[in-house]
């Protein structure tokens, strides 16, 4: 068994940027098209598609102290707007059903693990690197939800934040534990791809706070 602290910084893998690219379409889509709901223009469309897309991931690597990493790829640019441009140019009824919410678990799932990754990778504690890992994961949705005024995925009881936290410390529990670092991430962003889909099909939600006062 082998301590996080003791990993060498190389340990964590680095973020393939097919894969980095891949996982910023699937969330800048999902904010241009709750802006698509709300009828809004196009520019507004391409504002909601970069706050989801890189939102998570910026924060991270503000927290780490590193430059925010869609600023050095030159494809973002043209991620963010090609994800405008679908919702914007593509009849609503293709993205009914939940195509979208499966997109976007998978998503979520894998940048939670990847976020945990390069936070190990930059020196991070085990715990801090989960908690950046499911900042990543997460936020871009939340910062989408609170600009469009609808209930943030924090907010609502369904598992989406405790999917991420799943993935991220499911990855790094493995770490731990001596399992190579691909594998690790494959079955951690599995485990909460599995968790996230399970809410959904079966409508799994966490209890809710409720008090009752003593008679």
């Amino acid at each position: 068994m082998t301590p996080l602290s003791a990993l060498p910084l190389t340990a964590a893998p680095a973020l393939h940027p097919l894969l980095d690219l891949g996982g910023m379409a699937v969330f800048a889509l999902s904010g241009a098209l709750v802006a698509a709901r709300l009828k809004q223009t196009f520019v507004t469309m391409c504002f909601f598609a970069l706050v989801t897309g890189v939102g998570g991931g910026s924060v991270r690597d503000a927290l780490i102290g590193v430059q925010a990493f869609w600023l050095k790829e030159p494809w973002a640019a043209a991620v963010i707007l090609a994800s405008a441009a679908i919702a914007w140019f593509t009849p609503h009824r293709w993205w009914g059903g939940r195509l979208l919410e499966w997109a976007d678990a998978a998503g979520m799932a894998a940048f939670a693990v990847l976020g945990t990754a390069k936070a190990l990778t930059f020196g991070v504690a085990p715990l801090p690197a989960v908690i950046l890992g499911i900042v990543t994961g997460c936020v871009g949705g939340m910062i989408r939800d609170v600009i469009a005024g609808i209930p943030s995925i924090l907010m609502r009881p369904e598992l989406y934040v405790t999917a991420a936290a799943l993935a991220a410390g499911s990855y790094a529990l493995l770490l731990v534990i001596g399992v190579n670092e691909a594998i690790a991430g494959m079955l951690a962003a599995l485990a909460g791809f599995a968790l996230r889909g399970a809410a959904m099909v079966w409508n799994i939600e966490l209890p809710a706070y409720s008090h009752r006062e003593k008679r």
